[in-house]
């Protein structure tokens, strides 16, 4: 995608208050709030409870992540194991679904039905954060979200945007669950399928995009994380290499340590990001999961808008919104 498209885009997701110019992003426009998987500080994560809240809280982009039930439909799930997320262990009709795959007993989405994962309900997933809500809400199929995206944008006056993950996507195909297809589709369905679109199509696996790349016109990211968790002297060396991305993808989004070292320090990934060409949106930012240097939730963020990223993924929007409005 190029910068202009960039700023059309960023420029769409714009409301006054804190639209000053003055931004060391791409294009000059202001970052972007992206909801990972919700508010799932505050509700069980990819529910349609913890999106409308993440978008009453101020996000720009709501994070739905992919997985497929056997009748070929996308839902939302981080993972394609239920146990962590779901109730799905209390449920003794499921009892014989629990199989072992990939080193790991559980419950497996695909195994599942549509029908019958609307029997579950969610739960909280991160130790340390609040149950209250745990068992009320319905884990929702991709369409589900992207109804609630429209009708939010327009009971709210703001576009909201949608940033979608498929998940373990080459998994899914070697099983005849190819998700590509389908995410392809339903995007074409719900016209989000264009370059300036309010759309980030996200994926750590580059084979994924590639394919995505050649299916649809929507931007497309390439997830990141450190080449080597152990060698914390490279930060900045990261699983794909970056002069790589810009042949089929529009930006990146590293892992926050890959932006700021564990020391505080600016890794220079931005700009080096920046003069390819590519928008920069590091994950995971977290009120409840501090950096070593121990700064607040809020002061994280502000530090690393300072030095341009172009977005953040956060389990607290409010926070985020917060720090972009300082």
């Amino acid at each position: 995608m190029t910068g202009l498209l960039f700023a059309i885009l960023a420029g769409a997701l714009m409301t006054s208050p804190d639209s000053a110019p003055g931004w060391n992003t791409l294009t000059g426009e202001r970052p972007v709030i992206i909801a990972h998987r919700g508010a799932s500080g505050e509700r069980p994560e990819h529910t349609l409870a913890a999106y409308s809240l993440a978008i009453e809280q101020g996000a720009d982009f709501i994070e739905p992540d992919l997985v497929m039930t056997r009748d070929g439909v996308l839902i939302v799930r981080h993972d394609r194991y239920l146990s962590t997320t779901t109730d799905v262990s209390a449920h003794p009709e499921f009892a014989d679904r629990r199989v072992e795959k990939e080193g790991r007993q559980d419950w497996w989405a695909e195994d599942f039905t549509l029908e019958e994962i609307k029997t579950l309900r969610a739960v909280q997933p991160r130790e340390g954060r609040a149950k209250d809500y745990d068992g009320q809400f319905e884990i929702p199929a991709f369409e589900e979200v992207l109804a609630l995206r429209a009708k939010a944008s327009e009971e709210t006056g703001r576009i909201i945007g949608v940033y979608p993950e498929t998940k373990h996507p080459a998994a899914l195909a070697a099983l005849g669950l190819d998700p590509a297809p389908e995410l392809a589709r339903i995007l074409k369905v719900h016209d989000l399928d264009g370059a300036d679109a309010p759309v980030f199509v996200q994926s750590f696996e580059p084979e994924s995009l590639v394919r995505l790349d050649a299916m649809i016109e929507a931007p497309l990211i390439q997830l990141v994380f450190p080449k080597s968790e152990m060698d914390r002297a490279l930060p900045f060396e990261s699983s794909v290499a970056l002069e790589q991305i810009p042949a089929y993808a529009d930006g990146v989004g590293p892992n926050k340590f890959l932006v700021i070292d564990r020391a505080g320090n600016d890794t220079g990934f931005v700009a080096r990001a920046h003069a390819l060409g590519l928008a920069v949106h590091p994950w995971t930012f977290r009120n409840d999961d501090p950096p070593p240097d121990g700064l607040t939730g809020e002061a994280e963020i502000r530090r690393a808008l300072e030095i341009g990223v172009d977005g953040v993924f956060t389990d607290f929007p409010a926070t985020a919104a917060a720090a972009r409005a300082r």
